[in-house]
């Protein structure tokens, strides 16, 4: 994981990684997680507690693997305190993660919602699909392996 690299990975992406760990959004999870420091903020946090406390996912996960899973990101993630909020949204729920990016200074936001994608860029923060991110990462890690090699950003959704 590269530290001086920020990004914040939204919400179902984070469930995504949990339930199908072989699938296109737990891809860029894994990918974000190589890539950079994923950012979180007490809110964003929060939601993805309460989402995975939902009785609906005990057919898939235990709710012991869902709270181990908490634990664990919790020594992988920065979680910043916000200091600076916008309301660029119509649904304010998706502003805190804008909040977290631009108090982090992060350099990207992996989402699959398309009210946030419709952003791209916002405020110079790349906003990508998860298969977006994934082209672009593996496309830097490629690159970074051969000598004047200069990737080529991705606005793929």
């Amino acid at each position: 994981m590269t530290t001086d690299r920020r990004l914040v990975i939204d919400t179902n992406l984070w469930i995504s990684r949990l339930l199908v760990p072989d699938g296109v959004a737990a891809q860029a999870v894994d990918h974000g997680l190589a890539w950079g420091m994923p950012l979180m903020s007490q809110a964003t946090l929060a939601e993805l507690a309460e989402v995975l406390s939902r009785p609906r996912f005990d057919r898939w996960v235990t709710r012991a693997e869902r709270q181990q899973f908490l634990r664990r990101l919790g020594g992988v993630v920065r979680v910043v305190t916000i200091t600076q909020r916008v309301r660029v949204c119509r649904d304010p729920k998706d502003d805190k993660f804008l909040d977290v990016a631009l108090t982090g200074e992060a350099q990207l936001i992996v989402t699959g919602d398309q009210e946030l994608l419709a952003l791209q860029p916002f405020h110079g923060i790349e906003i990508l699909t998860p298969t977006a991110f994934s082209q672009k990462s593996k496309a830097e890690a490629t690159c970074g392996k051969r000598l004047g090699c200069s990737p080529r950003p991705l606005y793929v959704r």
